[in-house]
């Protein structure tokens, strides 16, 4: 069974690099989803890296928006 470590405070930003600099001993990317109502979804993704990039820098960048405002 695989080892779960929390990233809990870790940027998305921080999470996509060490994916990139640790890309050869990824096999898959798993995921969860906090929604504000307290559910947690969670699911894993084939999506291409060039995707994945995408979604980690708007989720990014979105973060950055909320605490610059906060």
């Amino acid at each position: 069974m695989a080892k779960v470590e929390s990233l809990h405070g870790t940027t998305p930003a921080e999470i996509f690099e060490s994916g990139i600099e640790n890309l050869d001993q990824i096999q898959s990317v798993a995921m969860s989803v906090t929604w504000r109502d307290g559910r947690v979804t969670s699911g894993w993704s084939n999506a291409t890296p060039a995707n994945l990039a995408l979604m980690v820098m708007a989720l990014d960048e979105k973060l950055r928006k909320e605490n610059f405002r906060g």
